[in-house]
């Protein structure tokens, strides 16, 4: 509990301060802002020719404008921290506040606007009072005239060098640009050779098991090749032993036939006794040659 109590009291505190902190934000935005516009208001009311001041009335807008941003972000952070305030006093009190702050800053845009305007009037006012001097006699509208050609041509020469430096300004931008988009066209060439490296990496591990494939085919093949001699040599040589085989055995029957027909022609007598006795040629075998299968 004492934990929680603690740690709810330190985020109080917080608030509490970034509110206070707020309102300081806003009260020194308001004082710099108004005297701003109280600047811009008064501008040109002095007869001088000094050169800054054309450029001083934007610069001072731009001070003014810059407030009223600061004015509305404080504004906007109030109306945050409104809900986060501990007690309904305090939520009053900066319900009160950001009213307040929205008439002040409603009522400065409006004093900008009427400060401008006046500004310009002021202006017209000068220039006019500047011809007038200029185109009388005297001399006061003589240095008045000397005066004005020297400015001129600091004017000129202070324009000149505005003018180099702007386009010098607009050379190192476009060379700004022209660096991004080598460094934008670097980053996809690296990307594409990274891509192309990676199949690259897969197409050679690929061809890798391609060569050992072709490797295992030829291999196959050789020894497909050595089979079929083999089998094809194995072959001729049983062929060749069978025939032989055949011819052998041929060649015994033709010698047995050929016993028979010449001791029919030695002995006729016996022949014509034997008439019906059956012929049995006498052939002889060697029962203790081992017997072969032919086929």
């Amino acid at each position: 509990m004492d934990a929680n109590a603690s740690s709810s009291s330190s985020t109080t505190d917080i608030v509490v301060d970034e509110f206070n902190k707020t309102k300081k934000d806003w009260d020194e935005a308001y004082i710099q802002t108004l005297t701003h516009i109280q600047s811009i208001q008064q501008f040109g009311k002095t007869r001088s020719t000094d050169v800054g001041k054309k450029e001083s009335l934007p610069r001072l807008n731009g001070l003014a404008q810059d407030g009223l941003a600061m004015l509305s972000a404080a504004q906007f952070n109030l109306d945050l921290l409104i809900p986060q305030l501990p007690t309904d006093d305090h939520i009053q009190n900066a319900q009160f506040t950001l009213q307040s702050w929205n008439k002040q800053l409603q009522s400065l845009r409006a004093s900008l606007r009427n400060a401008n305007l006046q500004a310009k009037a002021n202006l017209r006012k000068a220039a006019q009072e500047e011809r007038e001097l200029l185109l009388g006699g005297g001399e006061e509208s003589t240095v008045r005239r000397r005066n004005l050609q020297t400015k001129a041509g600091m004017t000129s020469a202070a324009e000149s060098i505005t003018e180099s430096l702007r386009r010098t300004r607009q050379l190192m931008v476009q060379e700004v640009e022209r660096s991004g988009s080598t460094l934008m066209a670097f980053e996809e060439s690296t990307g594409v050779l990274k891509k192309a490296e990676s199949e690259y990496k897969g197409h050679a591990s690929l061809l890798t098991r391609t060569r050992n494939l072709l490797s295992t085919m030829k291999r196959q093949d050789v020894l497909d090749r050595i089979i079929l001699a083999v089998g094809f040599t194995l072959f001729s040589l049983a062929v060749l032993y069978v025939v032989s085989k055949r011819i052998g055995i041929l060649k015994l029957q033709r010698k047995v036939v050929g016993a028979i027909k010449a001791g029919m022609a030695a002995d006729p007598i016996n022949n014509l006794a034997q008439v019906n006795e059956p012929v049995v040629p006498n052939v002889e075998f060697n029962l203790e040659q081992p017997m072969h299968d032919e086929l």
